[in-house]
């Protein structure tokens, strides 16, 4: 097998084992993939694949705390399915809070971090199901509410 057909068996390994949705530790995912004889696999290797692959944490059918891909792979874009997920955002003066479908606040903010300070996002932090968003400018949050929210209205 050539370097990159390995790569590719690797990254179809990987896939198909967060799909399984059981595997709660990076750990996890390291061990199930030696057994498939993929040996060069360490944890740092495995926590890229998981950043790059937009994995997250989020509850199986058993409530059970694991890694899972989205339905699309890679960086969420606002075309993408991911506007059904946002039911709420609101603001308080000094922050953007929006709520999602339960699991789906990850690849929301992962999403926002992308548009990050054109759209005046300074960061976000996402919880299961709510994003917090620090605005660049508490004194301009509403032209940040406003982008945010054009970013996901319902078409």
């Amino acid at each position: 097998m050539t370097k990159q057909s390995k790569q590719e068996a690797l990254i179809q390994a990987f896939k198909n084992l967060l799909k399984e949705e059981r595997f709660g530790s990076q750990g996890d995912i390291v061990d199930a993939l030696k057994a498939l004889d993929f040996d060069n696999v360490s944890q740092s290797k495995v926590s890229r694949m998981l950043s790059k692959y937009g994995a997250v944490r989020t509850r199986n059918a058993k409530q059970e705390m694991v890694y899972s891909l989205p339905p699309e792979l890679g960086v969420p874009t606002t075309k993408s399915p991911l506007r059904q997920l946002v039911l709420d955002i609101e603001h308080n003066d000094v922050m953007i809070i929006i709520r999602t479908s339960p699991g789906a606040a990850q690849l929301i903010a992962r999403l926002l971090d992308s548009v990050g300070k054109a759209e005046g996002v300074l960061g976000t932090i996402a919880g299961d199901d709510t994003i917090f968003i620090a605005p660049i400018s508490v004194k301009n949050i509403n032209f940040t509410l406003e982008k945010v929210t054009e970013l996901f209205e319902k078409v």
